[in-house]
């Protein structure tokens, strides 16, 4: 099995907020965009914390959007084996480098782990950093034990303040 490999990270000097997931699903893969998969509520939740509805936009204009509002996005795994799309078939890890990202980001203020997985594997790679390290409920269709509404409101409340 080949493994699969993350994009190339989605940020900038003006990154203020970068928002790191696991590593991209079959759907994201096949469509080389982040968060792809139609029920993955990531561009529904980050467009509810920057007030844009980004799933009406083509992907290069969510893309804009989002780092006219200063969020990047990256994966904590640079590759891994995963027969599927869920997280814990995760297997070989290879992370990304994060730290090297992070310090060339002059104006990150702090970083988002859109769930458990990204967590678990990123966190203690930026521990020290001198960022913020945040946690959000993924957004992954998988995670369906919460509500929309719930992932919402916890998104906004752990980013806006970021980004404000």
């Amino acid at each position: 099995m080949t493994p699969d490999r993350s994009f190339a990270a989605a940020a900038g000097p003006g990154t203020r907020l970068l928002i790191l997931g696991s590593l991209p699903g079959q759907a994201s893969l096949q469509a080389q965009q982040y968060y792809a998969h139609p029920r993955n509520a990531f561009w529904p939740l980050v467009g509810a914390v920057i007030g844009t509805a980004l799933a009406a936009l083509p992907y290069p204009e969510r893309l804009a959007a989002l780092a006219a509002a200063g969020i990047g996005l990256w994966d904590v795994v640079g590759s891994a084996r995963r027969p599927g799309s869920l997280d814990a078939a995760i297997r070989d890890v290879e992370a990304n480098d994060l730290a090297t990202l992070a310090a060339t980001l002059p104006a990150l203020r702090a970083v988002a782990f859109n769930g458990a997985t990204a967590w678990r594997l990123g966190a203690p790679l930026l521990a020290g950093s001198g960022h913020a390290l945040l946690r959000l409920p993924s957004s992954s269709p998988a995670h369906a034990a919460m509500p929309f509404a719930a992932k919402r409101a916890a998104w906004v409340a752990t980013l806006l303040p970021v980004l404000v």
